[in-house]
């Protein structure tokens, strides 16, 4: 009889191909997962299995809170919301060098808390952001690779689409994975800002300062993200305090959404039809992805490649730090030819069993692999956000974005090291409101 670690092995491989051919990835989790339990088990324990963590899967209360977050997104974009935050940043710091490329960092923070989504993120901000920087002529190279630096918060900004699924997949707490989620986003974007910053003071050509917007167009841009800004902190600091659980804020703030439509004069039919189709599609899609990778995870967890994988970090007594970044050279490897919630949703099941072996924070490693994640929306030569700009762009070639991405990905690297050396970093903020 074949070894499961070995079926287990052959599974990883199989998936890897299956996703290199363009098989969907819930697709590809599921059948792996389902194939391989029925190998290792038998076919009617399988069918049990799968029919039992499916129904599990869709009943559960927490999930409820994806869906409803996705509405409270796409109500967001129906009241008009998409371009305020780069409007009202351009306003104020557009007129210093490089000052459209930092207002494009604070509008992909701003929408990002709205969408919850790197590629949602990118393609609002950069339709947005790009035509007014090449009106001020900014470097194409720097414009862009800003703009795709900048789209990566989306994956991390809560309410994040990411930390949810991850959250539920380790079946950890997702108020806390939000609230560990605050300080990264922030000081992610500082380096991005101080990266700017630096190139600008280097090479003023490549970020010319645009015309200064006087203070009576300021306020008003200012006053136009109110709105928004309080729905953000009113269902996010409602989930900190403790006044709501997850899907309790979600709820809320899809209600609040809603008013956000009615109050800009954007409630009509055509937009509530349309926010709640592309709810119901995205959710089918993420659920989809859910159940196939939770089929996949029980499998990997069948076969003893976790359990075995965890026993060979303890017996090289490496010490944490090193089989993190281990682990975070794999994460970035795979990242080159695989999209982002693929990465985190193949190497969840195998890396979180080594985390608690090591004794280190499950929310911790979950900050720790969507900031990884992020990594891969830009580094080539997959580079997700990358192509999403070139199609709006048109006219940039692929080789002068993934050029000026260069810095931004140094800034990343030296953030993430940051996360590995001082853990507190991530883990200050939940342990405080505890």
């Amino acid at each position: 009889m074949i070894a499961s670690e070995w079926i287990g092995g052959g599974g990883i491989l199989v998936l890897l191909a299956l996703l290199a051919l363009g098989i969907p990835i819930g697709v590809g989790l599921a059948l792996v997962g389902g194939v391989g339990l029925t190998l290792l088990l038998s076919p009617e324990a399988a069918l049990i299995k799968v029919g039992v963590i499916t129904f599990d899967t869709i009943s559960r209360y927490e999930l409820g809170v994806l869906p409803l977050f996705v509405l409270m997104a796409h109500l967001c974009f129906a009241a008009g919301a998409s371009r305020d935050f780069f409007d009202a940043a351009a306003r104020f710091i557009g007129h210093r060098r490089g000052g459209l490329a930092m207002a494009s960092i604070g509008g992909c923070a701003g929408f990002g808390a709205i969408s919850g989504s790197s590629l949602a993120t990118v393609a609002t901000i950069t339709s947005v952001a790009l035509p007014e920087m090449r009106k001020a002529n900014y470097a194409p190279s720097f414009a862009t690779g800003a703009l795709a630096a900048g789209g990566t918060l989306g994956s991390l900004v809560p309410p994040s689409g990411a930390l949810i699924v991850f959250g539920i997949i380790a079946e950890q707490s997702i108020g806390k994975l939000f609230a560990a989620a605050i300080v990264p986003g922030i000081t992610q974007a500082l380096f991005y800002i101080a990266t700017i910053a630096l190139l600008c003071r280097l090479r003023p050509e490549l970020g010319p300062p645009a015309a200064r917007a006087p203070w009576r167009e300021r306020w008003p841009a200012l006053r136009k993200i109110g709105d928004v800004g309080l729905l953000i902190v009113f269902v996010i600091g409602g989930l900190f305090v403790g006044w709501f659980t997850p899907t309790e804020a979600a709820s809320v703030g899809s209600v609040a959404a809603l008013a956000l439509c009615w109050k800009r004069g954007r409630l009509t039919r055509v937009a509530v039809s349309g926010a709640l189709e592309a709810t119901l599609r995205t959710t089918g899609m993420i659920y989809i992805v859910v159940i196939g990778a939770l089929l996949f995870a029980t499998f990997i967890s069948v076969t003893g490649i976790a359990a075995m994988l965890s026993n060979l970090v303890a017996g090289l007594d490496a010490g944490p730090t090193i089989a993190i970044i281990a682990m975070a050279l794999v994460l970035l490897l795979l990242g080159s030819f695989l999209d982002g919630l693929a990465l985190m949703l193949l190497t969840t099941p195998i890396f979180l069993p080594i985390v608690h072996q090591l004794g280190l924070s499950p929310i911790w490693f979950g900050i720790f692999l969507v900031r990884t994640m992020e990594i891969g929306f830009v580094h080539p030569p997959l580079g997700l956000n990358v192509y999403v700009i070139q199609g709006i762009a048109g006219d940039i070639p692929l080789g002068t974005i993934f050029r000026g991405i260069v810095p931004f990905l140094l800034a990343d690297f030296l953030h993430l090291a940051l996360l590995i050396a001082v853990p507190a970093v991530v883990l200050w903020l939940p342990g405080a409101l505890a």
